[in-house]
């Protein structure tokens, strides 16, 4: 690789990642060239763009899996790529994740299962642990509150059915959906996750609850239990 390599200074200007956004603005770059910017050098031989390509390539070219990646991961995986570095990645990660969460946390309508799995994705889709989460909605069907209630470790999350209907009472919601995510991928319930659906449920309807949803979310795929028959 060292014998073919050319460093990006000596690049034509409209090759250069920054001078190319600077040119043609930043929507004309692609993913490898945003990402070289933010490693901004190579190491060894390889420029930022060759160490970018690697790196999602590594990823199978999908920002979820790059999303999941920790500082260690990468500082222990690509030579040339310091704290710094990971941290300026992660951080960039973490800003587009954000940005997307304020886009549609503006009191969407929330009518399938599919819009639960597209507000809730951004929040916790691509976590290493587990967390679960306790939205309430209106009779409009937009959201009320939308709440971590517990954070666990990779295996499980234990859950206070108690603490699941203080947040709905203090909401005065009507209706209830819980969440959480599985690091795993595996969107399939577990029987623990079973059980503790049938718990808020029946729970619920003592205090004239509805729970209308409990949805598992992945990084690219969801098991909603309403529309699996199961509530």
């Amino acid at each position: 690789m060292a014998d073919n390599y050319i460093p990006i200074s000596s690049w034509a200007e409209d090759d250069k990642p920054r001078e190319k956004m600077l040119l043609k603005g930043v929507a004309s770059l692609s993913v490898n060239e945003l990402l070289a910017i933010l490693l901004r050098s190579g190491s060894g031989g390889e420029s930022a763009l060759d160490l970018a390509r690697r790196i999602l390539a590594d990823s199978n070219n999908d920002l979820n899996l790059l999303a999941r990646l920790s500082v260690s991961d990468f500082m222990s995986r690509y030579k040339g790529v310091g704290m710094a570095k990971a941290a300026s990645i992660i951080a960039a990660m973490e800003l587009g994740r954000r940005r997307a969460l304020s886009t549609v946390r503006e009191e969407p309508m929330l009518t399938t299962s599919r819009d639960l799995y597209d507000y809730l994705q951004p929040l916790i889709g691509d976590l290493d642990h587990e967390e679960f989460w306790v939205m309430t909605l209106s009779s409009a069907c937009r959201i009320k509150s939308c709440e971590r209630l517990f954070s666990g470790g990779i295996e499980s999350t234990i859950i206070d059915i108690r603490m699941v209907f203080r947040k709905v009472l203090e909401s005065k919601a009507c209706s209830v959906v819980i969440a959480h995510n599985h690091p795993s991928g595996n969107d399939r319930p577990s029987a623990q996750d079973i059980v503790l659906t049938k718990k808020v449920r029946e729970a619920g309807k003592v205090l004239d609850i509805v729970l209308l949803d409990h949805i598992i979310v992945c990084p690219d795929r969801y098991y909603s239990f309403a529309d699996s028959g199961m509530l």
